[in-house]
């Protein structure tokens, strides 16, 4: 087997490009605007029950995040928030949607380097426009072959990507900063997977346990790292 038979996907928010930073800014805004109802940590505990609640209606994403938003401030103010105060929130929502893509450090220069060698996919979920948008001015799209935006990303999610792709599990690895959806559920089905931790994560997607030490996981500080693993890990699988 040739390197050039092995794909490498890759997750994209928090993984090539800050996401969950932009989201906490945006928390922070809603906590105070809130402040006169209830303390932080209410507000964050009543937010989440309802973005976990509406998950399988609005999916990933600002949008679903916005909405959710708006209802939970409408619950907490019990219906006396003001249209000027959710018109604000709907504004937050447009500003995320519209922030800048800002590509996390060594990501160009590591997808240049593993791009002439291996198949590289983005594989991650979120709303199919944002998504795309965002992969559009990262300025690093013409590294992927394939694009999947997924509303889930489970082992079922993985093994019906790698069948479209002809991929089998023992020649594909997974890079991605949660270990709940990009590494442990690929590892299950017997590909690699990179977690690559970021600073923040989404209450969502942490786990208890991670998955224990073996040659088919690896953890490392940034995408810097990662064409040095990508070698260990080719070098078991090229003949």
């Amino acid at each position: 087997m040739s390197a050039s038979a092995l794909t490498i996907g890759f997750d994209a928010d928090d993984t090539l490009w800050h996401n969950e930073a932009i989201f906490e800014r945006v928390h922070e805004r809603y906590r105070a605007l809130l402040a006169d109802y209830h303390d932080a940590a209410t507000v964050d505990r009543t937010l989440f029950a309802t973005e976990m609640r509406n998950l399988g209606l609005y999916g990933y994403g600002v949008k679903g995040f916005t909405l959710s938003s708006i209802e939970t401030a409408i619950e907490l103010t019990g219906g006396k928030i003001s249209a000027e105060e959710i018109q604000r929130l709907i504004v937050l929502g447009r500003e995320m949607l519209a922030h800048p893509v800002e590509l996390l450090d060594g990501v160009a220069d590591t997808l240049t380097e593993l791009a002439g060698a291996y198949r590289l996919l983005v594989i991650t979920k979120g709303d199919l426009h944002h998504q795309e948008r965002k992969l559009a001015l990262s300025g690093v799209a013409a590294h992927f072959r394939h694009v999947e935006i997924v509303s889930e990303k489970d082992v079922g999610t993985y093994a019906a990507i790698l069948r479209r792709y002809a991929v089998e599990p023992r020649e594909f690895l997974m890079v991605g900063n949660s270990l709940k959806s990009d590494v442990m559920p690929v590892l299950a089905l017997g590909g690699a997977g990179v977690h690559v931790p970021y600073a923040i994560t989404w209450e969502a997607e942490r786990v208890e346990t991670g998955p224990a030490a073996s040659g088919d996981f690896f953890e490392i500080a940034t995408l810097r790292e990662l064409p040095a693993v990508v070698r260990t890990w080719a070098a078991g699988r090229v003949q």
